[in-house]
């Protein structure tokens, strides 16, 4: 999609082209501004991930980009250290990403993170009370709450150019980076000499509900909201607003392979992932606690080197990006078939993880760039309800094939199911360069 000054260091005279079904906005007179502001993302519950977007400094104060980066990135080691219900997040986002749109993302992250607060309050008081329902109710909170952050990364790509905006997103992610490191330095000693009960568990889940409080006020102090910044990067003055169908965005260039790819990547990335005890304690025969570190190897994989891959993945171009990260997937999961030790075990997990970064990067940058700011939170929320379904659904039919038929149907199960996708954009792109 063009950009709508179509260069990022020239003098503009209208609107380039738009996504079919935007109209234009014309007489554009200020140059691309390089507003170096950055959306993050992580904060949930213990150990969510969660993202969030530019934060100033003080309330009502500007301050520079590295403050806002580092603001965001403090945010995204807070949500980043806490327990993470997976289950129930994923169907919040699409309404989520609707009143992003509305609203702005700022009020949806923020009521995000409240709800989390209460769902966290709500857990520790059913673990001390020994009360099932009140655990479950907040569980529901704390994945709702999930859901709505994981679309912080709309705030990323709100807040650069097409041609850094893949960079911005890795920013979002590497918050992760720290989540997943930190997080148990944070929570392991309150487990630490204590049995696994109720009593035991509370603690935790208020210490959840304190990060996302913090999480709360960093969002609370950000300045502007990043759709504004959207709405006036580049121009000085906010697109018109669209009332587009979803189905009609879905039907712009690009999008359909980007949600395909997303879906592929993210579907099979959780269920290996998930499934990976099973093979190395159950197949291969190795000792339960040598899965940690091949765990650990998947996700450095996924998020050590997405400040490079953000990079790359702008330097290539997104089509690339796609059809490289599912290559790299297919290519790991496929090893599983002959290896059997645990140190190329690990190695096919980083493969895994790396792929994935490459693809999820991609293909959320391409869909931020199909659409216009009052646009992106409905398109980002739709997939991030299709990836959850999608990782749901593989994760149980790949538990009942490795159960019934081995490795080998793991294995090649989900080669297929990222190397097709590929293919097919590879088949696009030659199609499009012959016509």
């Amino acid at each position: 999609m063009e950009t709508p000054c179509g260069d990022s260091a020239s003098t503009c005279t209208g609107w380039a082209r738009k996504p079919s079904g935007v109209r234009t906005k014309t007489q554009c007179r200020s140059r691309w501004r390089t507003t170096e502001s950055a959306g993050t993302r992580h904060c949930g519950t213990p150990g969510t991930r969660r993202p969030t977007a530019t934060v100033t400094a003080w309330p009502g104060r500007s301050s520079s980009a590295p403050s806002k980066i580092s603001a965001m990135a403090v945010t995204d080691w807070v949500a980043g250290s806490t327990l993470r219900p997976r289950r129930s997040r994923r169907p919040s986002t699409p309404w989520a990403g609707r009143a992003m749109d509305r609203l702005g993302r700022v009020p949806v992250l923020a009521t995000g993170f409240t709800v989390g607060a209460v769902g966290g309050v709500l857990a520790a008081i059913g673990c001390a009370a020994d009360f099932a329902p009140l655990v479950l109710l907040g569980f529901l909170c704390v994945g709702a709450a999930s859901g709505t952050a994981l679309l912080a990364r709309t705030a990323a790509g709100d807040m650069y150019p097409p041609e850094r905006r893949a960079h911005g997103i890795a920013l979002v992610l590497f918050g992760a980076v720290f989540g997943a490191i930190l997080g148990p330095a944070v929570f392991s000693p309150l487990l630490a000499g204590k049995e696994l009960d109720g009593d035991s568990l509370a603690p935790l889940w208020l210490a959840g509900s304190g990060f996302m409080v913090a999480a709360l006020v960093l969002v609370l102090m950000v300045r502007p909201d990043p759709r504004t910044i959207a709405d006036l990067l580049h121009t000085g003055e906010p697109p018109p607003s669209t009332a587009v169908p979803l189905r009609e965005i879905v039907m712009r260039p690009g999008v359909i392979p980007a949600l395909l790819a997303a879906q592929a990547s993210f579907g099979v990335m959780v269920g290996v992932m998930t499934l990976t005890g099973a093979v190395v304690v159950d197949h291969q025969h190795h000792a339960a606690h040598n899965v940690f570190p091949i765990i650990g190897a998947h996700v450095i994989g996924m998020y050590a080197l997405v400040l490079v891959v953000g990079r790359i993945i702008d330097r290539i171009g997104r089509p690339v990006a796609l059809f490289g990260g599912l290559i790299v997937m297919a290519l790991s999961v496929i090893s599983l078939l002959w290896i059997d030790s645990v140190p190329a075990t690990a190695v096919a997990l980083f493969g895994l993880g790396l792929g994935w970064n490459f693809s999820f990067v991609a293909a959320t940058a391409e869909l931020a760039d199909s659409t216009l700011p009052s646009e992106r939170g409905r398109l980002m929320g739709f997939n991030d309800l299709l990836s959850g379904l999608t990782g749901a659904g593989l994760a149980l039919l790949g538990g009942v094939a490795l159960e019934a038929l081995g490795v080998a149907a793991l294995a090649l199960g989900a080669a297929a199911l990222v190397s097709g996708p590929a293919l097919w954009l590879a088949g696009r792109r030659q199609a499009a360069h012959a016509t």
